[in-house]
């Protein structure tokens, strides 16, 4: 667990417990959905790598969130969500400096992050945390299942 500066905020990873609360959590959140938003695929992640999913909590309560998954060669971000009433508050820093730290510990030396084109609010947030669009990149995808 971190404790940032805010003494009422904290960072600890996910468990098997929290993955309701969190599904739910992202409807409120998040911005879009994924193939992956359900029970199912947040249990696969929390068991394959229990310490991808990190949570930012206020006073007992989940405020934020964010996936750091590691696959040995590259760092990568995803979800980073932070409830509507807590932005600009600082629980999407204390989510990040969890995530890097995460990759840091783990031998990680750059971090990508997932942010969609069309969510334009959160892009100067991700600025302002040191990441910038890779124009030169595009992300291709096949679904595999359904």
């Amino acid at each position: 667990m971190v404790v940032m500066n805010d003494l009422s905020l904290s960072t600890r990873s996910a468990t098997p417990s929290d993955l309701d609360e969190v599904l739910a959590f992202w409807k409120v959140a998040a911005e879009g959905t994924s193939i992956s938003d359900d029970g199912d695929g947040v249990a696969r992640l929390v068991e394959r790598d229990p310490e991808a999913l990190i949570l930012a909590e206020r006073e007992g309560e989940l405020v934020g969130t964010v996936i750091a998954g590691f696959d040995g060669w590259r760092c990568h971000l995803y979800r980073l969500a932070v409830h509507p009433d807590q932005r600009r508050r600082g629980v999407g820093s204390a989510l990040l400096a969890a995530a890097e730290n995460r990759f840091t510990a783990l031998g990680g030396r750059r971090a990508d992050a997932m942010v969609l084109d069309r969510n334009t609010s959160a892009h100067p947030a991700w600025r302002a945390a040191g990441y910038g669009p890779q124009p030169q990149w595009s992300r291709w995808v096949r679904h595999l299942t359904g």
